[in-house]
């Protein structure tokens, strides 16, 4: 054969070793990449839910569930991260059962929560029946919605990838529901965030019938660009009342306080393990052989690891040791270190040992309040103890600031940062990631003791704002009962028209003081955007007659 008719030729043995070479490649990491994306689990989670969020909306004109009928008690259903003993998320939630059962009445309202572990909550919620929420939550969302009047999402960091996007498929499936059931569909107080572009594409399909009332107007933007009916309103810690002082001071002294030197609290976290995510293979590994329990946070979800996490967590636990070692140099204070959320005992141990680590042997070890051994109520008093708190959790500063307590912030995220700047106090939050961050904390609990004042007064004067708009809050969501069920029986006075903090839950002596001293400078709205109209089947009771 001349040389021109081999290069024209078919070469079958070449054609042969690539299409080889190719299904190689394709069966090495095509089909993997494939398979690792479609069954990724927090993918399969989403379509789970959504299947049954649309399964509800085409179930509803021949079932719709449950139905509210005058007469009746409301049967609402609480949706957020309680069971975790995750101090802020309980306390939001104890105060959203108290304004509810304010502004509804007990005897036209009965109250239900997801937990996901009724062991931790045992003691929590008093008068509200507690429903065990499995980890595969989908189907039984599905079915429990079902047979409530109304949902109400509860958790503060509500549409955020920042943490766990099957946190956040848990809030859209909720509300999803609802609002697929032409129920009452509320979010309460969360908060709106960066998500995923699934994630971000779920929310905007499925909570367009919901009401979001967030907590500052960064969410309210956020929703707002995605067609949800949103307002703004606050955080419900504010009115979060702990146990009297003299139990936080009784604990402090018996870990070693003498009663009059400044008390330093500290709550530290790990900034750098989130957001979790979905592992398979992991996830069987741990269930076989516990082979990943450094990392493992429930079922398949698993913190961010490896050596740069272990540096950039080390890295933030020295520098909170320098600048708290300051403290006690220049200050004199005694140091308590308080985990809001089980999960922060790992950082607070951490924290513990190396402020220990130059102690004499006989000295007292450096105590630890955690809140897998102290109830919410306990906690938040021994936080209102200090004389200054450095917090990587948003609501230590939140449930600490009625009382004044100076606080220097070490934040991850935007939330800190909002509620400092919100107090006119930018210059006390730091980021985590600041190469300078412990002598920038240093500097900070500095500028509390040099003028703790002006701090305190300005915190103070911030949980006056922020009371009153939790007390316009309340009158959005009586505006979001009435238009859904016009002849439930709301008391004269409550609503739009009404006088905003007649519509918070009752108050305590010193509250009620704070709203005399720093009052309004403005008028208060019902809100901060207009109830939308009543839709047409909310024009009726559910049992179809005129209301």
């Amino acid at each position: 054969m001349s040389e021109g008719k081999k290069k024209s030729g078919f070469d079958l043995g070449r054609f042969t070793r690539q299409l080889v070479d190719n299904a190689g490649f394709i069966v090495k990491h095509t089909i993997p990449q494939f398979l690792e994306h479609e069954l990724d689990a927090d993918r399969v989670l989403r379509r789970t839910m959504s299947g049954l969020i649309d399964a509800a909306a085409a179930r509803y004109p021949v079932d719709p569930g449950a139905e509210w009928k005058p007469g009746q008690p409301l049967e609402l259903l609480l949706v957020g991260y309680s069971g975790t003993r995750n101090t802020g998320a309980d306390v939001r939630v104890e105060e959203m059962i108290r304004q509810f059962r304010h502004l509804l009445g007990d005897d036209h309202l009965r109250l239900s929560i997801l937990t996901l572990d009724p062991d931790k909550t045992r003691g929590y919620f008093a008068g509200v029946r507690q429903l065990s929420a499995p980890k595969l939550f989908p189907k039984f969302l599905f079915d429990v919605v079902h047979q409530h009047h109304g949902v109400v999402a509860c958790e503060g960091s509500m549409f955020k990838s920042k943490f766990a996007n099957a946190l956040t498929t848990f809030m859209v499936g909720a509300i999803g529901l609802a609002g697929a059931e032409q129920k009452l569909a509320v979010g309460y107080g969360g908060e709106a965030g960066a998500m995923d572009p699934e994630v971000e594409a779920m929310v905007r399909r499925y909570c367009g019938q919901a009401l979001v009332i967030a907590r500052n107007t960064a969410s309210v933007e956020v929703l707002k660009r995605l067609e949800i009916e949103a307002s703004l309103g606050a955080d419900t810690a504010w009115t979060f009342e702990p146990h009297a002082p003299e139990v936080g001071r009784e604990l402090l002294v018996k870990a070693g306080w003498n009663g009059t030197s400044p008390v330093l609290v500290c709550c530290p976290i790990n900034p750098f393990w989130w957001p979790v995510t979905a592992d398979w293979k992991r996830g069987v590994e741990q269930a076989l052989f516990k082979s990943h329990g450094k990392s493992h946070f429930s079922s398949v979800y698993f913190h961010a690891d490896g050596p740069a996490v272990e540096a950039k967590q080390a890295a933030y636990i020295e520098s909170l040791a320098k600048a708290i070692e300051h403290a006690q140099e220049k200050h004199g204070v005694f140091v308590a270190l308080v985990g809001m959320e089980a999960l922060d005992r790992k950082a607070a141990e951490a924290l513990a040992k190396r402020l220990d680590k130059k102690k004499p042997a006989d000295a007292a070890r450096t105590p630890l309040f955690i809140s897998d051994e102290h109830e919410h109520k306990t906690l938040v008093s021994v936080l209102r103890q200090a004389a200054v708190l450095v917090s990587s959790r948003y609501h230590a500063i939140v449930t600490s600031m009625p009382a004044g307590v100076p606080a220097v912030g070490v934040t991850m995220d935007e939330r800190i940062r909002n509620l400092l700047g919100d107090a006119g106090l930018p210059e006390l939050c730091i980021e985590t990631s600041d190469a300078a961050l412990g002598d920038k904390v240093a500097a900070g609990i500095d500028r509390v003791f040099a003028d703790p004042a002006s701090v305190k007064n300005a915190l103070r004067k911030d949980v006056a704002r922020q009371l009153r708009l939790m007390g316009t809050m309340g009158q959005t969501f009586v505006e979001a009962v009435r238009r859904r069920h016009p002849a439930f029986p709301i008391r004269p006075g409550l609503g739009r028209d009404g006088d905003p903090l007649a519509h918070l839950p009752p108050l305590s002596a010193e509250l009620q003081a704070l709203l005399v001293e720093f009052p309004s400078d403005t008028p208060t709205a019902a809100a901060s955007a207009p109830v939308a109209p009543a839709p047409e089947e909310a024009a009726t009771t559910s049992n179809g007659e005129a209301a």
